[in-house]
């Protein structure tokens, strides 16, 4: 886990919901137990339960009685959606707000965004 002020119920979400976009866990698949959750990330079984609760609300998993919980058809799609939309508010308002503050023109900041895609792999 990490130290942010997320709380750890919602960062367990993040997690699952991270290796399910990735592909490490696939649709269909059992999603880690509570009780392993809580032993591999030392948190309490409650707030496990929590964090698997969440995704089976937003239809992420499905519980299956006496098996666990499962990856829905579909979740990595669900999740992809939803966090394009969230996109714009939680990551691009805040980078443009700094670049307001330290004057960056509109030209420059569009060549600092395309060198840090570079960099990172995004157009090859």
């Amino acid at each position: 886990m990490d130290e942010t002020t997320a709380p750890l119920f919602k960062q367990i979400a993040v997690l699952i919901q991270d290796s399910i976009v990735d592909g490490s866990l696939a649709a269909g698949e059992r999603a880690p137990s509570t009780n392993e959750l809580a032993a591999f990330h030392s948190i309490s079984p409650a707030t496990a339960r929590k964090g698997l609760t969440i995704l089976v609300e937003e239809g992420v998993l499905e519980k299956r009685r006496g098996l666990g919980m499962f990856v829905t058809e579909g979740a990595a799609d669900l999740i992809r959606r939803r966090r394009r939309e969230e996109f714009a508010a939680i990551f691009l308002a805040p980078l443009v707000d700094e670049a307001v503050k330290l004057d960056i023109p509109r030209a420059e900041l569009h060549n600092l965004i395309d060198r840090v895609a570079e960099s990172r792999g995004l157009y090859a």
